[in-house]
């Protein structure tokens, strides 16, 4: 029996040859893997809308004027109806889940509460929707050249401009993302 991979707290990278338009060039922050599947979020797709209009949207005061302007991204196409937030510090919300001691993903209303009165947790990605894998699907789908690893650095995920999240994830594999090549060879 192959020993289990565990990709919690890892980047997936879409290979060039992903043909799933949900994950077309994106970057996959995994929050959980285990042998029940994978959840993750895309952490570099925005969607039309700013954390102010999502506040608006779902009826939640927002005083946080120096976080109205961040972008809400799209997470993943299971339950796009619904937020998540990928935040640090971990905190002490109703429906956490803990994915090291620092990064928490959170889908309960007290985290927003919280963005929206105080701003914190201050480092945070709010998605709508969340990517999902069944059992052993992942695998078989980096098996399958589809998805690059590697170990996630939250610097990427909370300092850095969503537009740099993708090549600075590449550049943790010391690959730049104009020499990926879209097919995988066999020799």
């Amino acid at each position: 029996m192959a020993a289990r991979i565990d990709l919690t707290d890892h980047f997936l990278i879409a290979m060039p040859a992903m043909e799933d338009p949900c994950f077309a060039k994106s970057l996959v922050y995994i929050a959980e893997h285990s042998d029940q599947g994978a959840l993750g979020v895309i952490v570099n797709r925005p969607i039309d809308m700013t954390l102010a209009a999502l506040f608006e949207r779902i009826e939640l005061p927002f005083a946080a004027a120096e976080m109205a302007n961040l972008p809400v991204f799209f997470g993943g196409p299971v339950q796009t109806d619904r937020g998540f937030v990928l935040h640090r510090p971990l905190g002490a919300w109703q429906l956490t889940l803990a994915v090291n001691a620092e990064i928490g993903l959170t889908t309960s209303r007290d985290v927003l509460q919280s963005v929206g009165q105080a701003g914190h947790p201050g480092d945070l990605v709010v998605t709508l929707g969340y990517s999902g894998w069944a059992s052993g699907q992942l695998e078989h789908e980096i098996s399958q050249n589809a998805w690059l690893t590697v170990p996630a650095d939250p610097r990427i995920l909370f300092e850095l401009p969503y537009e740099e999240r993708l090549p600075s994830a590449l550049e943790l594999l010391g690959i730049d993302l104009a020499n990926l090549a879209g097919q995988a060879g066999h020799a």
